[in-house]
């Protein structure tokens, strides 16, 4: 810390992490480690099915493999510095390293948000204008919505982070967290009132955003499966949209909890469930939600083996 005046100023955070009992971070290491390494064996795993696939080749496919990119890149900016202090006997983080954090945090997973919302999208022009998907969906439009699904994350995360680093930390340096996110890091600064609504309204704005495109999208989707009159037929287009909306109520459901509260009900324990769940569990559940929920997925990993094997 620096003394300015009458304000010690803080150059580097304590994260406080999930316990300070000793005995109790080698068995959490050990089952985060294995969580991190099914995450990233998992998305790549379907980042290289969807690849090598030809008949993945297809917008819904190309979504899922950028999700999976994105996956391991959320889960990479929190769980590596996590384990790291599960074994360290210090537990700080430098100023600059902790916003760097938070900005690559909030950046992906905006991201996530965003790219939900696009395949939500994706399936409703598959489901309810099957004539005209191929022409809507073409490459360089996947491509435009991804890249503008990044330009607008990274850009709210620049702001994010610009509105909180100016903030006073005069007094703790304790993040009661075990990474550097918005609601610890407000909750130790004292004038952070205007941040805090600022950052709200961003949040807000995202999170609902990405909601009513997926709200809006399923609620066309059905009332076109509804229409169809062989019972396989709306099987089938259930069929297609079932991973998705899992992937959807588990990640969104956490991240309203979070963020989407006063910051004065922050609560350590709580929230650190919350977090745990859509930081380090959502990644890994992801490829399994897709891949043992869609027959198209499960049929080209066979057809995949049968080729490496014969």
């Amino acid at each position: 810390m620096v003394l300015m005046g009458n304000c010690t100023v803080v150059t580097e955070f304590v994260l406080l992490g999930f316990s300070e009992g000793p005995e109790q971070q080698l068995p959490l290491f050990v089952v985060f480690l294995i969580i991190y390494i099914i995450t990233l064996m998992g998305n790549l795993g379907m980042i290289q099915l969807i690849r090598v696939s030809t008949r993945l080749h297809t917008p819904m496919y190309f979504f899922l493999g950028n999700l999976s990119v994105v996956d391991i890149c959320y889960s990479s900016v929190i769980t590596p510095r996590m384990l790291m202090n599960l074994l360290a006997d210090g537990k700080s983080i430098s100023f600059n390293a902790c916003f760097a954090q938070l900005y690559f945090f909030v950046a992906w997973v905006c991201t996530e948000c965003f790219m939900l919302a696009t395949m939500a999208y994706d399936r409703y022009m598959a489901i309810c204008s099957p004539l005209l998907y191929s022409a809507v969906m073409s490459q360089s439009i996947c491509i435009s919505l991804v890249a503008g699904c990044c330009f607008i994350a990274f850009t709210n995360a620049m702001i994010t982070v610009c509105f909180i680093s100016r903030l006073q930390y005069c007094g703790s340096n304790v993040i009661r967290h075990f990474f550097c996110d918005t609601p610890p890091l407000l909750a130790l600064s004292s004038d952070s009132y205007v941040t805090e609504m600022i950052i709200s309204f961003l949040a807000g704005l995202t999170t609902i955003g990405s909601l009513f495109i997926i709200l809006f999208s399923y609620l066309f989707i059905l009332s076109a499966i509804l229409k169809i009159r062989s019972a396989q037929g709306r099987q089938k287009a259930f069929s297609t949209c079932t991973s998705h909306l899992t992937a959807v109520t588990i990640f969104f459901g956490t991240l309203i909890f979070t963020y989407l509260r006063p910051n004065t009900s922050y609560s350590l324990g709580r929230d650190q469930v919350a977090s745990v769940f859509y930081t380090v569990v959502v990644p890994m559940l992801n490829p399994l939600i897709y891949s043992l929920r869609n027959k198209e997925v499960k049929e080209a990993f066979r057809q995949s083996m049968r080729i490496k094997l014969f």
